[in-house]
């Protein structure tokens, strides 16, 4: 994956499968949800840790510098903010889903 934000978009399965395939070969991203717990609890991307932006930069020691990081909220704004904050705060390894969750056509867990 390339350093930086990358922005994935959602309009084809295609992507969906491209990430399936990198976690079967190893790869394990973090899966960040910036969004308040009031959203979250509302439906979620399965596997996903609920880390909202307005708590992020106190709690940077929950997301290790060492492992990749997929990030997404609502529309995309949110998630877009995280990413800077951590590269700001030394990640190199980062995706955030463009359009957030309401972009996303696959399945929520929590709902």
């Amino acid at each position: 994956m390339k350093k930086g934000v990358v922005e994935m978009d959602t309009g084809t399965i295609l992507n969906i499968l491209i990430i399936a395939l990198l976690v079967w070969f190893g790869y394990k991203p973090l899966i960040l949800d910036v969004r308040e717990p009031g959203e979250y609890i509302g439906g979620y991307i399965a596997g996903a840790k609920n880390l909202p932006l307005s708590q992020l930069s106190r709690r940077l020691s929950e997301v290790s510098p060492d492992r990749p990081v997929l990030l997404y909220c609502r529309s995309g704004m949110r998630s877009q903010n995280a990413a800077k904050l951590l590269i700001k705060n030394g990640h190199q390894d980062l995706a955030h889903l463009q359009g957030g969750l309401n972009a996303w056509n696959g399945p929520l867990a929590g709902k």
